[in-house]
């Protein structure tokens, strides 16, 4: 656990968990070397930031006029802003790229979600697409 004062960290990783689980749990305490090389500054993070604001704007304005089209969970928007955030602007874009290319009505769909990475955040810092995209599963539930 952390000390008083020092923020609980939650990796990336943290979110694939089994039915019943809870994902988004902090795992272990991580060491410097790993908080220095997971968790992204502002700058690391900018050049992504075209990207990311392009998807909201289409998530905001185009993805309402579709409805619920998408045969996969998560959805080709939702599985493109993770990808984005989590593994960076090329990476991700690559990510991205591949999904939109598999989401066509000869596949079957189902639940298809971003690649774990080395990512981490201060527990309060998850992004809110990251816990949007990885809810509470029941040891039964089915998509």
């Amino acid at each position: 656990m952390s000390s008083p004062g020092r923020p609980h960290w939650v990796r990336h990783a943290d979110f694939y968990v089994g039915p019943g689980e809870i994902p988004g749990q902090p795992g272990p305490e991580p060491q410097a070397q790993e908080i220095h090389r997971h968790a992204w500054g502002p700058l690391k993070q900018a050049p992504s930031y075209p990207l990311v604001l392009f998807i909201r704007l289409w998530r905001w304005l185009i993805s309402p006029l579709y409805g619920q089209v998408c045969s996969f969970y998560p959805s080709c928007s939702a599985y493109g802003l993770e990808a984005v955030t989590v593994h960076g602007l090329a990476k991700g874009s690559a990510f991205t790229a591949w999904r939109i290319l598999r989401c066509n009505p000869w596949t079957g769909g189902g639940v298809d979600h971003v690649p774990p990475s080395g990512r981490m955040w201060p527990e309060d810092r998850v992004p809110a697409i990251v816990r949007t995209n990885h809810p509470p599963m029941d040891d039964d539930a089915q998509l």
